[in-house]
């Protein structure tokens, strides 16, 4: 019979007691994910491999400290950001952490009157004019390399507090709920944080691709 390592309450005693089965059952569902992760906030893919083989050395020594607070995939992936933005920031290329609160309207990269007033019972923080739609323009405009190098590099230049939600959100897929875990977030926050990365990134996007629509 097979083995469900999908269950923390099986897979964390195997790794505990050595179990090699287990461990490799790990790499092989975390450690491509945990590669593209760590090269958002590291200069090159050699040095996000460093992280990455950092990360499973730390898992391997410290499983038998392992509260099981967490799921065991948040616990993973709480040391790995941690060792990546350790790493990033030594490298001087993540940009330092800004605290944005709710109300600062410049963020983004959209001014207030892209958005109705926040006091609008109705409306207020949506927006008053939408950005054209990436739908209608050309595929092979949407799709091209310098769309496609824009959208990279618009990732690459957020602050790493919104870049690792939307990374983790619209990158790799994860829910809201597994975000908020493994960053430690309250809901609303999450919420606040991924609003301002898509808004800063569609920005820049769509500054390449109006002038096409107008």
């Amino acid at each position: 019979m097979a083995i469900d390592f999908d269950d923390d309450s099986v897979l964390v005693p195997a790794l505990r007691a050595g179990d090699e089965t287990a461990f490799a059952w790990v790499v092989d569902r975390y450690d491509a994910v945990l590669r593209r992760l760590a090269r958002h906030y590291v200069s090159t893919q050699a040095v996000a491999d460093e992280v990455v083989q950092e990360t499973w050395l730390a898992v391997l020594q410290g499983i038998d400290r392992f509260e099981q607070r967490s799921s065991l995939k948040t616990w993973i992936f709480r040391i790995l950001m941690n060792k990546a933005r350790t790493r990033g920031v030594r490298e001087r290329r993540s940009v330092p952490v800004s605290s944005l609160g709710p109300d600062d309207a410049d963020t983004a990269g959209f001014g207030p009157e892209w958005f109705r007033p926040a006091e609008d019972p109705v409306a207020g923080g949506h927006w008053a004019t939408l950005p054209a739609r990436w739908e209608e323009q050309p595929q092979d405009r949407v799709e091209s390399r310098e769309t496609l190098d824009r959208v990279q590099d618009s990732i690459a230049a957020l602050p790493v507090n919104l870049r690792q939600v939307l990374v983790l959100r619209d990158v790799e897929g994860w829910s809201s709920d597994e975000v908020c875990d493994v960053l430690s977030l309250s809901p609303s926050n999450q919420r606040v944080l991924l609003h301002r990365a898509r808004a800063k990134v569609r920005k820049d996007v769509a500054d390449l691709l109006e002038p096409v629509a107008s």
